[in-house]
C-alpha cells in the first residue's frame, strides 16, 4: 500500500468539536449505527437495511444536524469490526470523502463475566469507547486494519483458490482410500490418471468386486477429482503467464524470491501477496503479522513463554515453517542453517521449537531482500533468468 501501515495511531489529531464519530455493528440483514454528533446532547443510534446509500444519508443527516446547532463539520470519520464483509465498505466510503477505519475484532477488551450480556446496542457502545480512545491517541484501546485496494485483495485469490483445491484434493483421495481399505483393498491409488478404469478389476480378499454402491461412489469421487486437479493445473499456468507478463511490483518480488533456491513461484506468491508487499513498518511488525511472536506469561514470581502468539496471518506462518524444514535442506550452508545446527546439535527436544526461531528470522531476511535488495548471507540463489 502506498501509506505506511502503522495503524498504532491516528494519522491528525482529534478535534472533537467538529467531528463527526460514527460505529457500525454490521449484521447480514441490518446495521445499527451510532453516532457522536457535535452540538447534539444526544448520541443518536440508528438501525439501518444492509444498504451502503442508506448509510452514506444517514450519515449526512446527521452532520446537518451539527451544522444546525452551529458547529461545522470537518471531519467525518466511521469504524467497524472486520468481519464477513471485508473491506468493501470503507473504500466505498472513503471514495465519498468519509474517513472509514476496520477495527480489529480481537483488539477490543471485553468483560470477563461468566455470562456478560452480549447485544447490538452494547457492541455499538462498546465500539464507540474503544474508537474515541484511538482517535485521541491513547494506546491500547483497539488496534486497526490496513484497508487494501481491491488489486491487492484480488491478487490473493489464486493462492487461497489453490490452498482450498488441494485440501479438497485430499479430502477425496483419503476418503477413496479408507472406503477401499474398508473392504481390505489396499495400495490402491486414487490420484493416478488411470485410477478411475482400474476400480473395475479391483477385488476384495473374497476374491468379489467392489460393490455397486461403493462403485458408483467411487467413480463419482473420482470424477470430482479430474475436475479439482485440472482447475489446479490452471491456476498454476495462469500464474506463470501472469509471472512472465506483469511488470508490476509485486510480481517483480515473486520473481527476486524465486530466486532463492528452495522457493518455489507458489511460496513467493504468497509470501508476497500475503505479507512481503504490505508496507509494514519494521522488522517487529513482519513477525507480528505472521503471528511467530512469542506469547509470554508473568504472574508474581512466575515467568514462562506459552509458546507461539498465533494472532497474525495463518498462511503465512503455516508456509514459513514449512519453508524453514525445506531451507535447511536446500541451504545447508547459509548462516541461518549454521545457525540453526549450532543451536540444536546438542540440545534434546529442541529442533521443533528452533524451527520456528528460524522461520522468523527467515521472514524477516526475505522481507529485507525484497525491500531493500540486500541478499541474505550464504544463500545461493539461481541465475537471473
Amino acid at each position: 500500500m502506498a501509506q505506511s501501515e502503522d495503524m498504532s495511531k491516528p494519522p491528525t489529531a482529534l478535534a472533537q468539536n467538529d467531528t463527526l464519530i460514527c460505529v457500525v455493528e454490521m449484521g447480514l440483514k441490518s446495521w445499527l449505527v451510532a453516532g457522536l454528533v457535535p452540538g447534539i446532547e444526544r448520541q443518536p443510534l440508528k438501525k439501518l437495511e444492509a444498504d451502503e446509500s442508506a448509510l452514506h444519508r444517514l450519515v449526512l443527516r446527521w452532520k446537518a444536524e451539527a451544522e444546525k446547532a452551529g458547529r461545522p463539520i470537518s471531519r467525518i470519520t466511521l469504524a467497524f469490526e472486520a468481519g464477513r464483509d471485508g473491506f468493501w465498505l470503507a473504500r466505498w466510503l472513503g471514495s465519498r470523502g468519509i474517513e472509514a477505519w476496520v477495527i480489529h475484532p480481537t483488539s477490543i477488551a471485553v468483560s470477563r463475566d461468566h455470562r456478560r450480556p452480549k447485544t447490538d446496542r452494547l457492541d455499538t457502545q462498546m465500539l464507540m469507547r474503544a474508537f474515541l480512545g484511538w482517535l485521541r491517541g491513547e494506546p491500547g484501546h483497539c488496534r486497526m486494519a490496513a484497508i487494501p485496494t481491491l488489486e491487492q485483495e484480488d491478487a490473493k485469490r489464486p493462492t487461497r483458490e489453490h490452498e482450498t483445491l488441494v485440501g479438497e484434493r485430499t479430502r477425496i483421495i483419503n476418503r477413496s482410500k479408507s472406503a477401499l481399505i474398508r473392504l481390505g483393498i489396499r495400495g490402491f491409488k486414487p490420484g493416478l490418471r488411470k485410477a478411475s478404469e482400474r476400480l473395475a478389476s479391483l477385488r476384495t480378499p473374497e476374491g468379489v468386486p467392489i460393490p455397486p454402491n461403493t462403485l458408483a461412489e467411487m467413480h463419482r469421487d473420482m470424477a470430482r477429482l479430474a475436475v479439482i486437479q485440472s482447475q489446479i493445473a490452471e491456476i498454476a499456468v495462469a500464474r506463470l503467464e501472469r509471472l512472465e507478463h506483469a511488470t508490476d511490483a509485486p510480481h517483480a518480488m515473486i520473481r527476486l524470491l524465486a530466486r532463492v533456491i528452495g522457493v518455489g513461484v507458489e511460496t513467493a506468491e504468497m509470501l508476497v501477496t500475503e505479507v512481503l508487499s504490505r508496507n509494514l513498518r519494521d522488522r517487529r511488525a513482519v513477525a507480528r503479522y505472521a503471528g511467530l511472536t512469542g506469547a509470554p506469561y508473568e504472574s508474581g514470581s512466575k515467568r514462562h513463554e506459552k509458546g507461539l502468539a498465533k494472532t497474525g496471518n495463518a498462511r503465512v506462518r503455516h508456509g514459513m515453517i514449512q519453508f524453514a524444514w525445506r531451507f535447511l535442506l536446500f541451504q545447508k550452508e547459509s548462516a541461518l542453517a549454521r545457525w540453526y545446527r549450532a543451536r540444536t546439535e546438542n540440545a534434546k527436544g529442541s529442533r521443533k521449537r528452533m524451527i520456528v526461531a528460524l522461520a522468523r528470522k527467515l521472514l524477516i531476511v526475505l522481507w529485507r531482500f525484497v525491500t531493500t535488495g540486500e541478499p541474505p548471507e550464504g544463500v545461493a540463489l539461481r541465475v537471473a533468468a
